[in-house]
C-alpha cells in the first residue's frame, strides 16, 4: 500500500509554535509543510473555490512529486446538491488544473441531508474527466447500499472512509485507490487520535489495499495541532508496517 498522509489544510494559526516556528511567515508555512509530508487537502476550497493563479502560486511552492486534494465547492454539493453539475465541475477543473501533475484527488462531501440520488451522483461523477479521482464522502446513511457501491465501482470513485465519534462509514473498498479522512479522536488532548485507533486503521487499510495501491490519508482534527502530530505518527507506523 502506497499511502500518502497528510492533514485537511494547513493554514491554522494554532500551529504555529507547536508546528510552525514563531517568526515563519504564513507565506511560507506551505513550503515548510511540504518539506515534511508528501500530500494535503485543500480543506477550504469547500468555503471558497480558489482562482486559477492561486492553484499556479501553490504549484510553484510545492516540490515534484507532492500531491495535492481538493475538496469540491459547496457550490456543488450542497447548494446544487449535485442537480446540473456539469458547469460547477467544469469552473472547478478549469482552477485546480493549474496545479499540474501535483493535482490530487478531488473529494466530494455530501451534505447530512441529502438522502441517496444515484442518478444526480452518476451525473456529477460523468461531468469529471476520465482519470481525474474522485473520493465521496456520504453523510446520509441512506447512500450506504449496494447501489451506491456498485456506481462508484463503475466509475472508479471512491467511497471516502470518514472516522469521528459520532459518524464512521462503512469499511468498502469501491476503487482502485483510496480514501480516508480522520475528523475526531478520542484521546487527550481532545481531538487527538491514540495509538491504539491509528494501529487499527492502519490494520483496516492493508486489508483493503495491497502493496501497489495508492491510499490518501488526512487528518481533519486540526484543534492544537493534533493533525499534524498524528499524521506524523500514523507514516511512522505505516512504514514500519511495510519493513
Amino acid at each position: 500500500m502506497a499511502a500518502l498522509v497528510g492533514t485537511s489544510g494547513w493554514q491554522y494559526r494554532d500551529w504555529r509554535g507547536p508546528f510552525y516556528p514563531a517568526g515563519l511567515k504564513p507565506a511560507d508555512w506551505l513550503s515548510f509543510y511540504a518539506d515534511r509530508f508528501p500530500t494535503v487537502e485543500v480543506n477550504n476550497a469547500f468555503y471558497r473555490l480558489p482562482e486559477t493563479a492561486t492553484f499556479a502560486r501553490w504549484a510553484e511552492q510545492l516540490p515534484d512529486g507532492f500531491v495535492m486534494a481538493v475538496k469540491a465547492s459547496r457550490y456543488l454539493t450542497h447548494v446544487k446538491r449535485l442537480r446540473e453539475p456539469a458547469e460547477a465541475v467544469k469552473r472547478l477543473m478549469e482552477r485546480a488544473r493549474a496545479l499540474g501533475p501535483k493535482l490530487g484527488p478531488v473529494l466530494l462531501q455530501l451534505p447530512p441531508t441529502l438522502a441517496a440520488h444515484h442518478h444526480d451522483l452518476a451525473a456529477t461523477l460523468d461531468a469529471f474527466e476520465p482519470g481525474v479521482r474522485v473520493a465521496v464522502e456520504f453523510r446520509h446513511p441512506s447512500w450506504f447500499t449496494d447501489e451506491t457501491a456498485e456506481l462508484l465501482r463503475r466509475y472508479d470513485a471512491a467511497l471516502c472512509l470518514a472516522d469521528s465519534p459520532r459518524r464512521r462509514t462503512p469499511c468498502w473498498r469501491t476503487a482502485s485507490w483510496g480514501y480516508l479522512r480522520l475528523h475526531e479522536g478520542r484521546a487527550a488532548p481532545r481531538p487527538c487520535y491514540g495509538r491504539q485507533a491509528l494501529r487499527s486503521w492502519r490494520d483496516r487499510l492493508a486489508e483493503l489495499w495491497g502493496a501497489g495501491d495508492d491510499v490518501y490519508v488526512y487528518f481533519n482534527n486540526d484543534p492544537g495541532a493534533c493533525a499534524v502530530r498524528n499524521a506524523t505518527t500514523f507514516s511512522r507506523m505505516l512504514q514500519r508496517a511495510r519493513r
